[in-house]
């Protein structure tokens, strides 16, 4: 056997043992998804309820006019949303209690909060 014949093998060997331990269709469960929505420098809703300890995605939409940011520092989380833009941001889950976000470019009117019960 040539040298490029055995390295075949045992790169196919691994192959197929690689493909016995990790599935090839992996199903992951569905998150929990709950909408948001930013217009006019408005969250709507406003409060976000989900249960506590469980993984959840809230799904951003900016309905415009311009850029708006969700920002809450008790979650660490963030991103910025151009006018027409949609993003999913997935949180670990979480104990109970409120916790405030907010709109950068509207600090005063783009408030809202995620309750966890």
């Amino acid at each position: 056997m040539n040298t490029l014949h055995c390295l075949f093998r045992v790169h196919l060997t691994g192959l197929a043992a690689i493909g016995l331990i990790l599935p090839l269709h992996v199903h992951a469960e569905e998150l929990p998804s709950y909408a948001l929505t930013v217009a006019n420098g408005r969250f709507q809703p406003e409060t976000i309820n989900v249960p506590a300890g469980q993984r959840f995605k809230l799904i951003i939409t900016n309905k415009g006019p311009g850029p708006e940011e969700f920002e809450s520092f008790e979650l660490r989380k963030e991103t910025v949303l151009g006018a027409g833009v949609t993003r999913a941001l997935v949180f670990a889950p979480m104990k109970p209690g409120v916790y405030k976000f907010f709109g950068e470019f509207h600090p005063d009117t783009a408030k809202g909060q995620i309750a966890v019960k």
